[in-house]
């Protein structure tokens, strides 16, 4: 009988297998979607539905420069302990490899990596190495130069945290020390133009609540107001902070030193934002015993 299209995905989307896999299922069973499930698990190739929803807050972050451009992609899995696998670690760098052709994370999913979506091939891992793997995040920086630097490198290109630093002007190993500042400083933005206007409201309001605490008149409160604020500013964006290989001088004058101007920069951190449900040991061999 044929199949159709929309047969296909619904048996996709109830087992998490790929789109040839989930129609040879369907041809295999004559369109019976029951049975095709079985089918399926029977092959192996169902288990990433059962692990979908766990959470997913270890992995790898894998930069990649090109001339020019790079890009940096995180790609999510439950242990640390598959961070350190050989076919994981094939599969980033694979992705990451074709992100630099693609303009954002859809596309991406949907490029082909040796003859599937990119989406299909974290779905054949998931079911291989039996945890759940995401596509989390994408990030394209463009400059003359794009200077990269992975902590924690796992492999070549990927650890647990990777940064990208676009520059005009001066050098590859300058772009690489700030690179490194980044990982370590974490700013929250590469200048005050560009931080959030609600980061900026919040912290104006403690120091406001904080400094009307000291009783103090309004007068004098308000210069301190603009006194703290101005600290903060220099601690949150990378040209105010002071440079991590110099302390005496901040990022900014770094960079003019140097003959460069940072154009912007990426910094992705394994995990960042990601609640993790924490377990016990205890309570684990307790859950794996109910079954």
């Amino acid at each position: 009988m044929a199949i159709t299209a929309s047969q296909v995905k619904e048996l996709r989307e109830m087992t998490g297998a790929g789109m040839m896999d989930a129609k040879k299922a369907l041809v295999e069973t004559d369109g019976d979607m029951e049975a095709a499930v079985d089918w399926l698990r029977t092959k192996g190739l169902a288990k990433a539905a059962k692990k979908s929803g766990r959470t997913a807050a270890e992995g790898l972050v894998a930069v990649k420069t090109e001339g020019g451009k790079g890009v940096a992609v995180e790609v999510n899995s439950e242990t640390d302990f598959v961070a350190k696998n050989a076919g994981f670690q094939d599969m980033v760098a694979g992705i990451a490899e074709v992100a630099l052709n693609v303009s954002d994370i859809e596309a991406l999913k949907n490029a082909d990596m040796g003859g599937k979506p990119v989406s299909e091939c974290i779905t054949d891992a998931v079911a291989k190495i039996g945890e759940n793997m995401t596509l989390r995040r994408m990030a394209k920086l463009e400059g003359e130069i794009v200077a990269s630097y992975i902590h924690n490198a796992a492999a070549p290109g990927m650890g647990q945290i990777g940064v990208m630093v676009a520059l005009k002007g001066g050098s590859e190993e300058f772009g690489r020390q700030v690179a490194m500042h980044i990982a370590a400083a974490n700013p929250a933005s590469l200048n005050e133009s560009e931080l959030d206007p609600a980061i900026v409201e919040k912290e104006r309001q403690i120091q406001i609540d904080i400094a009307r605490e000291s009783g103090k008149p309004d007068a004098v409160i308000e210069k301190m107001i603009v006194g703290r604020m101005k600290k903060f500013l220099a601690e949150v964006t990378l040209v105010g902070q002071q440079f991590a290989l110099n302390p005496d001088i901040t990022v900014e004058q770094a960079a003019k030193d140097a003959g460069a101007e940072i154009l912007g920069f990426v910094r992705l951190q394994v995990g960042e934002g990601i609640e993790k449900k924490e377990e016990d040991f205890a309570a684990e061999v307790a859950k794996a015993a109910q079954g």
